[in-house]
């Protein structure tokens, strides 16, 4: 196996960092306390949400949205298949069907207006889009969409923790967003989520559903707030743990920083693979829109063997991934979805290494076993 020399994604934890986690376990209250409310608080003010509740990880966020939305057996919830099958599976979760939609093209991987407006039928109840890479894509004009059909828009912000499109960070366009703190996120924890939203009602269901349908939690009863609890839904444990909160506060105080220095990496990778034969980067830069840059990711020519690629540069000390396998195509749903703009991308997509600390002597030997592997990877 070659020596990584350079990893997909990287995570950097400061010593600060560590001195906050450990502070928080010094001080014997470990799960949803001071550092939970700090950081729902923090999270709030900044994308600007009327609400923040942190949770569990980011497949309980997708949960909770879903079920904030009151969706049921019988109804239908347009979906990208481009996306982790947390996405659909959270619709599964509360007996509604994804009906899964086309994206736009293959360097613009999120939902086609078009084709969710083609899906929508008399049992569809909302559209779920998702920031793919952190990039907003079509989110302003699936909410025009929904608004327009009377349907909810709900939207996994997984990758988009510091997005924002004309003004509103992405996550709140519509009646709720979800947001992963995954290890490999640009905010990232471990496990951890959060979900925002600026409805009074879906919040209140949310912190509802989020401890055992509990009225009031442990961390209520020992600040003297409550004295008893009822329960009175049928709710989860999707709590969050105060060591995970702090850690999470701290790296949202440079989030920004961290996201810029991912925009520079984007511009700097496109001028590095300008001219590049054999593959095309996607996920352009959007005009007045500022981005988490989560994913860079390059879409092969046909005439690319992906698996012949991603060896040659695994040779070389460089890790790829692929976001991701179509979710249509997964045995669980498979069964009728015709998207053949998802299913090109899905084939032809590679994603290269971007983190925050990457540098750009780790840039250049990504572009450099980019250039050596294309001979490799070329089919007559």
């Amino acid at each position: 196996m070659p020596e990584v020399r350079v990893p997909l994604a990287d995570v950097v934890v400061p010593e600060e960092d560590i001195d906050a986690v450990a502070d928080v376990y010094r001080s014997g209250w470990l799960s949803m306390g001071p550092q939970t409310e700090a950081l729902e608080g923090a999270f709030a003010a900044y994308t600007g949400a009327r609400h923040a509740l942190a949770v569990a990880n980011g497949t309980a966020a997708l949960h909770l949205i879903c079920a904030a939305a009151g969706f049921a057996a019988g109804d239908e919830v347009v979906v990208p298949s481009m996306t982790f099958v947390a996405t659909v599976n959270a619709v599964a979760y509360t007996g509604a069907t994804p009906v899964f939609a086309d994206v736009v093209s293959t360097t613009e991987p999120w939902l086609d207006p078009e084709s969710v407006g083609a899906a929508i039928g008399g049992r569809t109840k909302a559209i779920m889009a998702m920031a793919y890479g952190g990039h907003p894509g079509q989110t302003p004009a699936l909410a025009a969409l929904a608004a327009e059909r009377g349907l909810v828009l709900l939207e996994d912000a997984a990758h988009a923790a510091g997005s924002w499109v004309a003004g509103r960070h992405l996550g709140t366009l519509g009646l709720a967003g979800a947001f992963s703190f995954f290890s490999n996120k640009n905010l990232s924890v471990g496990e951890g989520g959060m979900v925002v939203t600026d409805d009074d009602e879906a919040a209140a269901r949310m912190r509802l559903l989020r401890s055992h349908g509990m009225t009031t939690l442990t961390w209520d009863r020992h600040r003297g707030h409550a004295s008893g609890y009822d329960v009175v839904d049928l709710g989860f444990n999707y709590r969050i743990d105060e060591p995970r909160a702090a850690l999470a506060r701290r790296r949202l105080e440079r989030l920004d920083a961290d996201n810029a220095r991912r925009a520079a990496l984007d511009a700097r990778y496109r001028e590095l693979l300008e001219g590049v034969g054999g593959l095309t980067p996607a996920l352009a830069p959007a005009p007045g829109a500022r981005l988490a840059h989560h994913l860079f990711t390059v879409v092969l020519d046909q005439g690319v063997d992906r698996a012949s690629f991603r060896q040659a540069l695994a040779d070389r000390g460089i890790q790829t991934s692929v976001h991701y396998p179509p979710a249509h195509r997964f045995s669980i749903y498979a069964g009728g979805a015709d998207l053949p703009v998802s299913d090109a991308y899905g084939a032809r997509v590679v994603t290269l290494p971007m983190f925050a600390t990457m540098t750009s002597e780790q840039q250049d030997a990504v572009v450099d076993a980019i250039r050596a592997a294309r001979d490799v990877a070329a089919v007559a």
